[in-house]
């Protein structure tokens, strides 16, 4: 499995990711996340394609809030470094979900346990006993705090729980649609066109998400928004939404719905 994640200078996450990109218990996790929520909840992906998707935003996410000044969990409390803080992030964004092998209700729960043994191999080589207890413990926080319902208490968090939201694209909702789950989270999911992350003017993120129908507002509503209540990075991301329908019309998801 291949994340595609560019690690620039940080050679701690090359090897990170080398190491989890090879992990095959992992790569197991994931697809039984996929079992359990796809095939027996007809829930929508929270396997290897969500995974890679959010840990892909959440560095991206992080390396922008860094360049302009934001400081990290890891690096205000520990002393750590901008560094630990992208394994941190990617580490928490890679198994944030695993928890859905056990079950959809509580994941983030059975995430903690699962997570463990994988953390313990993958931060030996590279951490002392010291670092990589504080790496797990920012890394476990980072995953019971995407729940809703827990608050995020460091920057690394808060942006795993975002970047948890930002996976909203309409590929997201196809699986649970063809399978007849029409309801207001299938049809607003299939109305999200894109999501586009760039440098902001006043803030220093935009997150610009083009709708093909109005219903995609659900989305934002429920989904990112809720997810950022509570947290910090309000401060730093502004949030805009377009709807571009075909000739100023809003595109039609569904033609018929009956009771």
């Amino acid at each position: 499995m291949r994340f595609g994640i560019p690690v620039k200078n940080n050679l701690k996450l090359e090897h990170v990711l080398k190491i989890v990109e090879e992990d095959k218990e992992l790569e197991t996790y994931m697809k039984a996340s996929n079992i359990m929520a796809i095939d027996r909840l007809g829930y929508s992906d929270h396997g290897p394609t969500h995974i890679k998707i959010v840990s892909n935003i959440a560095i991206k996410l992080l390396r922008m809030l860094t360049d302009a000044g934001v400081v990290p969990g890891a690096v205000e409390s520990y002393g750590l470094k901008n560094e630990d803080a992208e394994v941190i992030v990617f580490l928490a964004s890679a198994m944030h979900d695993i928890g859905h092998a056990v079950h959809r209700e509580s994941h983030e729960n059975f995430s903690i346990p699962l997570a463990l043994p994988i953390l313990d191999r993958t931060l030996k080589d590279i951490y002392t006993i010291e670092e990589s207890t504080v790496i797990k413990s920012e890394v476990l926080h980072a995953i019971i705090a995407h729940q809703r319902g827990i608050k995020p208490l460091t920057l690394e968090a808060e942006i795993v729980r975002v970047a948890d939201a930002l996976d909203m694209k309409k590929g997201r909702a196809r699986i649970p649609f063809q399978a007849g789950e029409i309801n207001i989270h299938s049809v607003s999911a299939l109305a999200v066109e894109d999501v586009r992350i760039r440098s902001g003017e006043e803030r220093p993120i935009m997150i610009e998400v083009v709708l093909s129908n109005s219903s995609g507002i659900f989305q934002i509503d429920e989904m990112l928004k809720k997810k950022m209540e509570n947290t910090k990075l309000k401060q730093y991301i502004s949030v805009k939404v377009r709807i571009e329908g075909e000739e100023g019309k809003e595109k039609r998801i569904i033609h018929d719905f009956e009771l």
